[in-house]
């Protein structure tokens, strides 16, 4: 008996070893799968990533079939029949509107006309200032005199300085209304996100074009703003001796942005006359070419954005009953 127990263990033992060289085989074929898995899984993303790269080398070769040069530039119709036609509806100069727009995107409670009522403001700020400027010298003697002589001796002169100031206000509410609308209603996105940053920059400069009119009187009240302002200006990343990373760009208060904006370092003269080319010549020139690229951007987009199209009950097709 005692021998046939020690004969069953003994025939046992074996086994064991043997299934623990099993497990070890297995274990061993089992890392080996998934070494192989992982080092397929990186071949294939090595191929994706020179695929990628093939793909943009490609581009670089051929800008015109990026989506950024097709987001900035129309491209050319493809040759077909009717590519002469829609090469003639297609331009700005021989076909000012486009050939078909969204009925719904004129309506005035979806675009608000913030942007035509934008444009006839600017207009008329071009014409009130040209005519200010008949009557205005930008010299610390005489600037503020220049103004009371405007509005208390010339004729009509303080409505016309009226109009340019509010006029001047009323522009920057509906340049930010005009883009809350924009963004509310998605305007924004493809093929359009290169107007949208034409008009990030129309507002930079309508912005501008105020803070600069600020000082031109040569008030207090001109005074203080430009100081502040340019106070925050030294301020500015990279540009700005103040501002992060201007000291180790080398900026010092002598030649950072604060220095160019006022012609020194402090708010005198040199700023009036400054401000004065900035707000009548530079940024006036700036802004309407701008004003041309936005325009015509919004015309090759194919008009005025609106909402998806609206059909009409009659134009409902009730679902057939199963």
């Amino acid at each position: 008996m005692a021998d046939e127990i020690d004969g069953k263990k003994s025939a046992a033992t074996p086994t064991t070893g043997g299934g623990a060289a099993g497990n070890g085989s297995g274990n061993g074929s089992g890392n080996g799968k998934n070494g192989k898995g992982r080092l397929n899984a990186l071949l294939d993303d090595s191929k994706v990533v020179r695929d990628r790269a093939i793909d943009e080398l490609k581009a670089l070769k051929q800008p015109e079939k990026t989506e950024v040069w097709k987001s900035v530039l129309r491209v050319k119709h493809d040759e077909t029949p009717r590519s002469r036609a829609l090469g003639v509806l297609s331009n700005v100069f021989l076909h000012l509107h486009p050939a078909k727009i969204n009925r719904d995107a004129v309506a005035y409670n979806y675009t608000w006309g913030m942007g035509g009522m934008t444009f006839y403001v600017y207009v008329t700020l071009v014409f009130t200032g040209t005519l200010l400027m008949f009557y205005y010298h930008p010299s610390k003697v005489v600037a503020f005199r220049d103004i009371l002589y405007l509005e208390h001796d010339v004729p009509f002169g303080k409505l016309l300085r009226n109009m340019h100031r509010w006029g001047a206000h009323l522009m920057v509410i509906m340049v930010e209304l005009h883009m809350f609308r924009v963004f509310l209603t998605g305007s924004y996105k493809a093929p359009r996100q290169f107007n949208w940053v034409v008009g990030v920059l129309l507002l930079v400069l309508t912005l501008l074009l105020s803070f600069t009119g600020y000082l031109l009187p040569d008030d207090q009240l001109g005074f203080w703003a430009v100081t502040v302002g340019t106070n925050m200006a030294r301020a500015t990343p990279l540009l700005g001796h103040d501002g992060p990373f201007g000291h180790q760009l080398g900026m010092t208060p002598f030649n950072d942005v604060r220095f160019g904006l006022l012609g020194g370092s402090i708010v005198d003269s040199n700023a009036l006359l400054r401000a004065y080319i900035w707000h009548c010549v530079a940024i006036p020139i700036l802004a309407s070419t701008f004003m041309v690229v936005h325009f015509w951007r919004v015309r090759k987009d194919g008009g005025i954005s609106g909402p998806g199209a609206v059909m009409l009950e009659s134009e409902i097709k009730e679902p057939k009953k199963v």
